[in-house]
């Protein structure tokens, strides 16, 4: 793999923190809960420190770092916000949609490495798949928990 392909693949997971991180942010400005703001401000910010990470890699790896999210991510917001609307932005709607979010970050990173990446790069888009899969599960699971209380 050349160094074009890494930049490219390091890229396109830098638009998926930023997409994480926007979105978090964006659901963590609409739940009623304090505990969940807290966990949606929280992985915000570990979204935005998976991108600095990456952006530097892309960076040694001689390349332009990423700055912004995808069009897709900017629709999947904006349907956060219509979905808020209609919804009155319920807490059970936003970990619906933050769940939505991380299945698409996790097909990413899964895709991503499937790629012959250099070992350098290798071992922090496996430590952060690691990540993502975790905040996956422990959105899923308040996903849960918010839909058998309203069940």
């Amino acid at each position: 793999m050349d160094n074009k392909d890494v930049v490219d693949t390091l890229n396109t997971l830098i638009e998926t923190c930023k997409d994480g991180e926007y979105g978090f942010l964006s659901c963590s400005e609409h739940v009623g809960s304090p505990s969940l703001r807290q966990v949606f401000s929280a992985r915000a910010t570990e979204c935005r420190e998976a991108a600095r990470e990456l952006q530097q890699l892309v960076r040694q790896h001689g390349g332009t770092a990423e700055d912004e999210g995808s069009t897709t991510g900017a629709m999947h917001r904006g349907w956060v916000a219509v979905r808020g609307a209609l919804t009155g932005y319920s807490d059970l709607a936003m970990l619906e949609e933050c769940e939505r979010g991380e299945d698409a970050a996790l097909a990413r990173y899964r895709k991503a490495l499937q790629e012959q990446l250099p070992a350098d790069v290798l071992l922090v888009v496996q430590r952060q798949m690691a990540g993502v899969q975790r905040n996956h599960d422990q959105i899923r699971q308040l996903r849960d928990q918010a839909r058998a209380t309203n069940g």
